[in-house]
């Protein structure tokens, strides 16, 4: 487990592959960031699917998917819901306690974003990346950024460029700033920590 180590890029060719118990797809885990307790608070991943199945349950989580490439998935919930993920970049915020039965369109990949509810509060935005955008960075509030394409590299060299499937933590003790600049599209996410009393607590 990556407990808090600072801002970095983790490059895509430094992923932790490992197949599924079930056998029927294949995880990359980017970071699982830890809490005091000695269990991740929260964790990014991408998932390969290559044949319907099962999602497994994460009690007293959220989870929130994006679907990377291929055609098409279809998530299928306890409750006789389903949502359907379409190409570009179809996304979902679920329940991790009620897993869906997954259907892909052939194989599929999707961005995984998984938290525990009562330790940090999460947010996740899909934005295009046309010239500079600007992170803040402190104590409260770390950013995840996952490039789906293009080039990026961060003012004065403060971390490494980033290329196609890495990804940036932005993780510091006091607020800096971080300005990115280049062209392309990413996953921003946000994550700061719980605040007794918001929606998680009631659930």
């Amino acid at each position: 487990m990556d407990d808090t180590a600072g801002s970095r890029v983790i490059p895509a060719n430094e992923y932790i592959r490992s197949r599924w118990r079930n056998g029927r797809g294949w995880t990359r885990e980017i970071c699982a960031v830890g809490g005091a307790d000695g269990r991740w608070d929260w964790r990014l991943s991408i998932a390969d699917i290559e044949q319907a199945g099962p999602y497994s349950p994460f009690p007293d989580t959220g989870r929130e998917q994006v679907l990377l490439q291929g055609e098409g998935l279809e998530l299928s919930f306890p409750d006789g819901r389903s949502n359907r993920l379409q190409p570009p970049y179809g996304r979902i915020r679920f329940d991790g306690s009620e897993p869906p039965h997954a259907t892909p369109d052939g194989r599929v990949e999707v961005f995984n974003l998984i938290w525990r509810a009562q330790a940090v509060e999460v947010d996740l935005w899909h934005r295009p990346l046309v010239g500079p955008m600007l992170f803040f960075a402190d104590a409260d509030t770390r950013w995840a950024l996952h490039l789906l394409a293009g080039q990026a590299r961060f003012e004065g060299g403060m971390l490494p460029p980033l290329a196609q499937g890495d990804t940036a933590i932005l993780d510091e003790p006091l607020r800096r700033r971080f300005l990115l600049d280049g062209g392309g599209e990413l996953l921003a996410i946000r994550i700061r920590p719980h605040v007794p009393g918001t929606e998680a607590d009631s659930r």
